[in-house]
């Protein structure tokens, strides 16, 4: 006898250039084409998958895209191997059953300050740098579970927030610096310098 209903999920993980964090990549996509970074628990409203992930001890913050889930753990949680069966285990069963990942009207009423949206009122550069991260910056970080927000651009320094395995990452400060500041850089001569804060 065949089931029908949900569909099979299948979960995999990747590691991060961030030891501390780990990306688990769904069959399915769970937040299409957006991402949302929640650093700590009591920021996970919006989130009820967020909610439930951080109940486990281990779990630090939750980042959610398109198809997967970056987390990050506490630092004295020894290693990834030992929790991440539990994790895949729990993602799987969460998402066959159909749980909410994001409830898209709790994130209306969180002030979200950091985009890469173009919007009407920005002026030519923020535009060019937003086109920027969204077509080059956002397809590379997200391969690494992460990603790069657009926060504000002001007398040539475009400052940044990193979110996901890039927040706290050793290596995001030289894609910082070396790939994304040498790119606009180039590509937009008015800016002289990209500046980053963790969330």
């Amino acid at each position: 006898m065949i089931k029908t209903g949900n569909p099979v999920i299948s979960i995999y993980t990747e590691m991060t250039p961030n030891p501390e964090t780990m990306k688990f990549v769904a069959n399915k996509l769970l937040y299409p084409g957006k991402s949302i970074d929640f650093a700590e628990e009591s920021l996970a409203g919006p989130s009820p998958l967020a909610k439930e992930l951080f109940s486990f001890p281990f779990i630090k913050s939750v980042f959610i895209a398109s198809n997967f889930v970056t987390l990050t753990k506490t630092a004295d949680t020894a290693d990834w191997q030992d929790v991440i069966p539990t994790i895949k285990e729990f993602l799987k069963e969460y998402l066959e059953n159909g749980g909410v990942v994001v409830n898209e009207e709790e994130v209306a009423k969180v002030k979200q300050e950091a985009s890469n949206t173009v919007s009407a009122d920005d002026d030519d550069v923020v535009k060019r740098v937003k086109e920027l991260l969204e077509n080059y910056v956002k397809p590379a970080v997200e391969m690494d579970g992460g990603a790069i927000q657009f926060k504000s651009y002001e007398d040539g320094v475009v400052n940044l927030m990193l979110q996901g395995s890039c927040s706290g990452c050793p290596s995001s400060m030289i894609t910082l610096k070396a790939g994304i500041e040498g790119m606009m850089k180039r590509m937009i001569p008015e800016v002289k310098e990209v500046v980053a804060e963790a969330e």
